[in-house]
């Protein structure tokens, strides 16, 4: 509804007044421009004419579509094509009255154009005058606090939003230029801020131009090598530096300098930005009825998160952990303002409550990311892992199976290849139940890949509480290594596979591209830099020996499984089936739960390696 304008302020009637001093102008330069400055006598009393009226039409037509109403000291770009679409009125109106009031009778037709120009002209001036005004003395009243000066590492559109950011609020700075790599770039400017020169010129820039900061704004598709030179650049330097997080990462998905943030070890893996095909997404999220197992895990929670933005109509949210589902649920109310969902609190393994979850709430999609993954722990306490990982994925595909679920998408690990540990076993055999109930009404796929940063367990985490008390970090072996992607790459990467599973006969493992194993100990170091410390001697490294069913490194496919490559440049599909026959994977689960209720740890690992003839447990 439009609001009335506030007749009180003695700036709205200042503004009127001011608009109708430049109508009248507008009319009286058209003829003039018209008679080049010498404007006949019958002219003159035409122009007269005209402006009698035209002022009063145009001053009403202003005040009808609220252009008083704003504050012009923020005028912006939006403001001036709004200003085009009035005058243009405007001017239509004024036309028309002359048209057929007084059939152009001594109007020239060109005054009118003419007319239109000027009034956009001058009233776009007037109100950038009074935005440069008001910039002008806010930049006069700033100088008590000396404002940051700041260099950009960056020359694309990320870089020149920032800039353009903190062109418009001076309060943040003054942007000293650019450094970027691309030669075409060099001695170039964007909005009056020229290239300085290439990444490598940092050292150069900093003594010459004595910036405050750096902003680190390059793309997030760059290699891990060039964002780690472009860090221990800055580092170098000694200057505070923050960098740009991928587009994932910022939640109104808007660039701003809110968004720079502290580098941290993602940062330096240069994983490239994942391009996802929401339409094939959205065709199977939007408007259905979700269900999420280990909704408050780190997977879980991620893929929570990523499936609110297609507005399924309900998510139903299953956990075990009290604290992790009021956690998610707390979010997705205040932080995305989603409301339709519903909370389980429960193990997936209570085949009775999955069964009222699944009758009650009707889900089409199901992603089970519920899952024990601490391998040393479940090394020790194997039942647990078969009760979770093995009976509680048997009880929700059979409820899945009962209700007809449309779409079942299992979370898997690059630890199921080939297992050393209980843990991996039981992923593996999970695949295999997938698997196995595939072809009956629900479409069931799984989604295989390796350690996300940041999720629980994972040494990132620990790894920084070793630093902050000083030491030492703690590795394993010297050639450890391990596959890395973030939390929110691999969940979106999960969603997209989840949609290609309509276009396969069902129960494929969809492997996720990890790029380039790190090794563990380049990463402790990276980490220990970061913080601002020297490894080894600020922060010493101590290897402790691999752990109980720890690998050296992992793998992504088994022998035997053939890897074809999808359609999307992220996701490859695993062609081979399971090798266990339908029978006797009855027959051994039913084993492995008397094993597993019996807490017969050699009972247990037997019965995986019958299961998963690929496992070598380890002693």
């Amino acid at each position: 509804m439009r609001r009335p304008a506030n007749f009180q302020n003695k700036n709205f009637w200042v503004m009127i007044a001011a608009d109708m001093v430049l109508f009248a102008l507008s009319v009286i330069f058209a003829f003039a421009l018209r008679f080049d400055f010498d404007i006949p006598a019958e002219y003159a009393r035409r122009m007269l004419h005209l402006a009698a009226y035209a002022v009063p039409i145009k001053a009403l037509i202003f005040l009808f579509f609220g252009m008083y109403r704003g504050m012009w000291r923020y005028t912006s770009l939006d403001d001036f094509w709004r200003l085009i679409r009035v005058t243009v009125l405007q001017s239509g109106i004024v036309v028309g009255v002359a048209a057929f009031g007084f059939h152009f009778e001594g109007y020239p037709r060109s005054v009118f154009l003419l007319d239109w120009g000027l009034t956009l002209v001058l009233t776009s001036a007037l109100r950038l005058g009074i935005r440069a005004l008001y910039s002008r003395g806010e930049a006069l009243r700033l100088p008590r606090v000396k404002p940051r000066r700041i260099l950009l590492i960056g020359a694309g559109d990320s870089g020149e939003r920032i800039l353009r950011e903190i062109q418009a609020n001076p309060s943040l700075g003054i942007v000293l230029g650019f450094l970027d790599d691309d030669s075409t770039k060099m001695d170039r400017t964007i909005h009056g801020k020229p290239v300085l020169g290439r990444v490598d010129d940092l050292p150069e820039v900093v003594d010459e131009y004595e910036p405050d900061e750096i902003f680190i704004t390059v793309s997030n598709n760059v290699s891990s090598e060039r964002m780690r030179r472009i860090v221990d650049m800055c580092k170098l330097t000694g200057l505070p530096h923050k960098v740009l997080p991928p587009m994932s990462e910022i939640v109104d998905g808007k660039i701003s300098v809110g968004s720079l943030r502290e580098v941290n070890y993602r940062d330096l893996l240069g994983r490239r930005e994942v391009h996802l095909e929401t339409d094939r997404i959205n065709a199977y999220l939007r408007d259905r009825v979700i269900l999420v197992t280990g909704c408050g895990g780190s997977i879980g929670s991620e893929l929570t998160r990523q499936i609110v933005r297609f507005r399924p109509s309900k998510m139903v949210l299953v956990d075990a952990s009290e604290y992790n589902l009021h956690t998610i649920e707390m979010e997705l109310r205040h932080e995305y303002g989603f409301t339709a969902y519903a909370t389980v609190l429960g193990s997936i393994a209570d085949a009775p409550l999955m069964d009222r979850v699944f009758a009650e709430h009707r889900p089409e999609v199901v992603f089970h990311a519920a899952a024990y993954k601490h391998v040393p722990m479940l090394e020790r306490c194997p039942w647990q892992a078969v009760t979770n990982n093995v009976i509680g994925s048997r009880t929700v595909m059979e409820a899945a199976l009962k209700h007809g679920v449309d779409r079942f998408v299992v979370v898997s690990t690059d630890k199921a290849v080939r297992p050393t540990n209980v843990m991996g076993a039981t992923k593996r055999v999970t695949e295999h139940l997938m698997r196995h109930y595939q072809g009956n009404g629900t479409r069931f796929m799984a989604v295989r890949f390796g350690n996300v940063l940041g999720s629980s367990g994972s040494v990132v985490p620990l790894f920084r509480r070793q630093i902050e008390q000083g030491g030492p970090v703690t590795v394993t072996h010297p050639d450890v290594t391990r596959y890395f992607m973030s939390i929110s790459e691999a969940a979106q990467l999960i969603l997209q596979a989840g949609g290609m599973g309509e276009k396969g006969e069902g129960g494929e493992i969809f492997v996720l591209e990890m790029g380039k194993p790190v090794r563990i100990a380049d990463m402790a170091r990276d980490l220990i830099r970061l913080s601002g410390k020297e490894p080894g001697v600020d922060v010493p490294i101590e290897f402790t020996g691999l752990r109980e069913g720890e690998k050296l490194y992992e793998e992504l496919i088994t022998e035997g499984e053939d890897i074809v490559r999808t359609e999307h440049e992220k996701i490859m599909v695993l062609g081979a089936d399971s090798h266990i026959p339908p029978g006797s994977l009855t027959d051994m689960l039913d084993r492995l739960v008397r094993a597993s209720a019996a807490h017969d740890r050699a009972a247990i690992r037997e019965i995986l390696a019958k299961l998963v003839p690929e496992y070598t447990p380890g002693d």
